[in-house]
């Protein structure tokens, strides 16, 4: 079930107001409670704004409860994060089985799915972009290498792009950080009332990645 935010602070740093994870995601009980009341609460107040008690108060649980399936608050933000990084490595590798073998289609079709997928769970893509540096090393690893695997399907993309003499790029590192900071920042900003659909947007944002690289043409 989505939770509606109840900050009192009308400041905040995103616009969504619910709390929605992947359709996947075992909800179910206490567990599920705690993960939601997390999820709204990191988004909406960051990690370290945000207490074990302020969790068990939103989830209706009881600390001892939260602890018999978390061992800490970072092993709830670690699950998060593991559950945000590997939907968008989901969305982004079906992306591209469902487009031809094209650097240019296969582009603008990596950009719809990484924008739909920060559109589709804006509090869950603005917790794995803000606050990962919040784990331990430890924890961060494996989700680290999630993230290199959906940066590699880019990186792949523009490398052929470029010596297929489709794209124009100079530095494929600066050109990977720009088009997938244009669409992490649609996170904090989209809500289904913002005057356009997922779609609309994640198209228009294909488009700018198109330009970045010296497309012109829409495919």
């Amino acid at each position: 079930m989505p939770v509606t935010a109840t900050s009192p602070n009308s400041n905040r740093r995103i616009a969504a107001e619910e709390s929605e994870l992947p359709a996947d995601v075992d909800l179910r009980g206490a567990r599920g409670r705690v993960l939601t009341a997390a999820l709204h609460l990191f988004a909406d107040l960051g990690y370290g704004g945000t207490s074990v008690r302020d969790i068990c108060a939103q989830a209706g649980v009881q600390p001892t409860t939260l602890y018999a399936h978390f061992p800490s608050k970072e092993d709830v933000l670690a699950e998060l994060l593991r559950i945000g990084h590997d939907e968008h490595y989901r969305r982004l590798r079906a992306a591209l089985l469902e487009v031809e073998p094209d650097p240019a289609v296969q582009l603008r079709a990596l950009v719809r799915a990484h924008v739909s997928s920060h559109c589709s769970f804006p509090m869950l893509a603005v917790v794995a972009s803000a606050e990962l540096h919040a784990l331990s090393q430890a924890k961060s690893q494996p989700i680290l290498a999630i993230r290199r695997q959906s940066e590699s399907l880019l990186v792949d993309v523009l490398e052929r792009g470029i010596a297929h003499a489709q794209f124009q790029v100079s530095d494929t590192l600066l050109t990977l950080r720009a088009i997938s900071a244009i669409g992490t920042r649609v996170a904090f900003w989209f809500s289904p009332d913002c005057g356009r659909s997922i779609d609309q947007i994640a198209d228009q944002f294909a488009e700018f990645a198109a330009r970045i690289v010296g497309l012109t043409t829409p495919d």
